[in-house]
């Protein structure tokens, strides 16, 4: 081996200005500069383990680590590893010409021996210049494996000029000394860097210590099979992920080699009804170095809610790891977790329908979520999604149509779905439906306004009513036309009166034949105006809908004997008391009457007993 000689030189970049770019803008977060020196610290320890493996390197191996080490009093973060090691012509080459990269080099080279999991991480290059985002000055002190070798000092002090020199080490490996900037101290504190390591770092495949102890696990349960791992394993783990977290219903172990890599581990957490995508995020990894939690890119957005880790090297990242770029493998695995979740779904279903029912109410707003979202999702998910009505029955799709349109198919040929998203609240309106042998949905979901436009499209000739949207014989009209007890003249009259009495253009009164047994007066906001309402309110932006103010339809039973006896009353007062008492009833009925209006109608009701 040649000697190493002293040397000044100038590092081949294309500007000067190379390093304050790097500080201020190739990496949003300067944290990054410990993922990345110890991402380079991993690769040339797996470098090391692969020639091995290859036969060209036949030392011992030893205790293979890679270790952070902080002095505060001398300001220095050193990171250390006892992998490949550099030459001086390597150092050169790697450090001195941004362009290259090691980890490039070395895959090229050794190509059609290493298989698609070589474990090599990042880029000796770029990646290392993150140093200077937190550095004045950065010495590599390094001795090569290579028989012969000797060590060498490389040092730079942020400026475009190095130093090149012999230097002490006894063994192989390489020392990263930064020797922190005073604009970066808060680097300078065991807890922060500790920190740092618990993010990037707790699953990295080569031992890591700071502080005397091993921060990682260097075999996460996503990198090996399925078939080594009990139930057990998969919960131990989603405590480690999320020690907060309630136990997850099940999970999919994500394994694929072609047309691209990927492994990971997706949990259905319990969410029940609210839609939540901030808390407990999916971690994003790169041969097990953690890139991100924003993985919108990567996941369905209906999948958003889902936890857990996906790990993959062929997702496109930018120099500094921290964006997702979309291209056709980001599609391509897109489009494979959509299919294997949808599979998943499909097999429970099939294998224990019992079972799965028992989930749905904590897994119906992903499988809704995914057919607003995704058709190829709903191509599958068809057969499984389920519908329940109030009585806490559930059916398929085909299933619940077999179940009801003998009696509620319309005069049009359209079978109509009634659905309640209050059951309390509606329950009248629920009780006078199944008088007269309907069904009622409970469609009390967070998108479940969404949800029904969705299935109106993708359905043919069925339509969705809220059962208090209207008077029963318009929400499924059959053509029955039911006789009035009221002559036309009394029915012009009693609207009249009605008109009179609450004197409000929001209201809009009709005087229908209804049965006898239904209430005097219904309430009700037609269906279309309710559900651009509730959509525009779960979107949570302003819209047309959501700012008009509510027009109620106000429908008069004609047939019921409370109606005869108000157009009976004689006296003007006694007229206006009962008019306003069951109009009150109907406003009692949606939980619509408050305030002094209650306080008045209480009153009334007290008197009249």
């Amino acid at each position: 081996m040649e000697a190493v000689q002293n040397e000044k030189g100038q590092i081949s970049i294309h500007t000067e200005n190379i390093f304050p770019i790097i500080k201020k803008f190739l990496y949003s977060d300067h944290e990054i500069f410990l993922r990345e020196l110890v991402s380079n610290a991993v690769d040339a320890t797996q470098k090391l383990r692969q020639l091995a493996s290859f036969g060209e390197f036949g030392g011992e191996l030893g205790d293979l680590k890679v270790t952070v080490s902080l002095d505060e009093e001398a300001k220095t973060i050193t990171i250390s590893d006892n992998g490949l090691g550099m030459t001086a012509d390597e150092i050169k080459k790697y450090i001195n010409q941004i362009a290259f990269s090691g980890a490039t080099d070395f895959l090229d080279k050794y190509k059609d021996k290493t298989d698609d999991k070589g474990q090599i991480i990042g880029h000796f290059g770029l990646g290392f210049y993150s140093a200077f985002m937190v550095a004045e000055r950065v010495d590599i002190v390094s001795k090569s494996y290579r028989d012969g070798s000797e060590a060498v000092r490389w040092t730079c002090d942020g400026s475009t000029e190095f130093e090149l020199s012999p230097a002490e080490r006894a063994d192989r490996g390489t020392d990263i000394i930064l020797h922190i900037a005073p604009d970066s101290e808060e680097f300078l504190n065991k807890g922060r860097l500790q920190g740092i390591l618990d993010k990037y770092a707790r699953f990295l495949p080569v031992p890591v210590e700071f502080d005397e102890k091993v921060v990682n696990n260097t075999t996460p349960i996503w990198t090996k099979s399925p078939a080594d791992l009990t139930d057990e394993d998969y919960k131990t783990f989603y405590r480690e992920l999320y020690p907060m977290g309630e136990e997850p219903l099940f999970w999919i172990h994500l394994n694929v080699d072609y047309p691209f890599n990927l492994t990971g581990i997706l949990y259905f957490p319990r969410i029940k009804n609210e839609l939540r995508f901030q808390r407990e995020k999916i971690q994003l990894y790169s041969r097990q170095v953690f890139i991100t939690d924003e993985v919108k890119d990567v996941v369905p957005d209906f999948l958003m809610m889902l936890h857990g880790v996906i790990d993959s090297p062929d997702i496109p990242l930018n120099v500094s790891r921290s964006f997702l770029q979309s291209d056709a493998n980001v599609k391509k695995i897109n489009g494979y977790i959509t299919r294997k979740v949808a599979d998943k779904l499909n097999d429970l279903f099939n294998a224990d329908r019992k079972a799965f029912e028992e989930k749905f109410d904590d897994i119906g707003l992903f499988i809704k979520y995914g057919i607003l979202s995704d058709d190829k999702f709903w191509e599958k998910a068809k057969n499984f999604v389920l519908l329940k009505n109030t009585e806490g029955e559930f059916a398929t799709l085909d299933e619940y149509r077999e179940k009801v349109q003998a009696n509620q198919t319309d005069k049009n040929d359209t079978l109509v779905l009634l659905y309640t998203s209050d059951r309390k609240q509606q329950d009248a309106y629920i009780e006078s439906a199944r008088r007269r042998g309907y069904d009622v949905l409970l469609m009390d979901n967070v998108i479940d306004a969404h949800f029904i436009n969705a299935l109106e499209q993708k359905l043919e000739k069925v339509h969705f009513q809220r059962v208090d949207a209207d008077s029963l014989d318009k929400l499924i009209d059959k053509g029955l036309n039911n006789e009035s007890v009221l002559s036309e003249a009394d029915q012009t009259k009693l609207k009249d009166v009605f008109d009179q009495v609450l004197d409000n253009k929001m209201l809009n009164v009709s005087v229908e034949a209804q049965p006898v047994d239904e209430l005097p007066v219904t309430i009700t906001l037609p269906e279309f105006m309710r559900r651009m309402k509730d959509m525009s309110a779960l979107s949570g932006e302003q819209s047309f809908y959501g700012n008009l103010p509510n027009t109620y339809n106000v429908v008069v039973n004609a047939n019921h004997p409370l109606i005869g006896k108000i157009l009976a009353e004689a006296d003007a007062d006694s007229q206006k008391s009962l008019v306003k008492q069951v109009y009150d009833l109907a406003l009692l009925s949606q939980n619509m009457l408050t305030g002094s209006e209650l306080t008045a109608f209480v009153k009334r009701t007290v008197a009249a007993l």
